[in-house]
């Protein structure tokens, strides 16, 4: 038997502007949008075209207020092969939460809070 990872899923508050970050911030994509015809909720499936793990996220209709992240101690790790110019680009996004210069990470924040680890693709090879 065999399991493979096939998506993590982020609820978020404001479907478009979480959309347009993640085109902004990571470069992904929509592949798949799941809408019932009440309205009820949005699903959307992101794809960053290299491998098969997508982010899904939730938008739910009722939902108002932020959702309670805890203590920001879990995370979606992305690993960059121009680890400068990405640090550059989420510098200007201003998204930058968190650095980590002797490990050689750093992590971004999106709009709902959620935690978005940065690797250097050297750091896996």
């Amino acid at each position: 038997m065999k399991f493979r990872m096939i998506h993590n899923n982020f609820n978020v508050l404001d479907l478009d502007r979480s959309l347009r970050f993640y085109a902004e911030a990571f470069d992904l994509h929509e592949v798949r949008r799941i809408s019932p015809e009440d309205g009820s909720f949005i699903i959307v499936y992101l794809s960053d075209d290299v491998g098969t793990h997508l982010l899904e996220l939730t938008w739910l209709r009722d939902r108002t207020t932020p959702y309670d992240l805890g203590d920001d101690e879990f995370h979606l790790a992305f690993e960059v092969d121009d680890f400068e110019a990405a640090h550059r680009l989420h510098e200007k996004m201003g998204c930058i939460c968190y650095e980590n210069p002797e490990m050689g990470i750093y992590f971004c924040e999106d709009p709902d809070h959620y935690w978005l680890e940065v690797v250097p693709l050297k750091r896996h090879q």
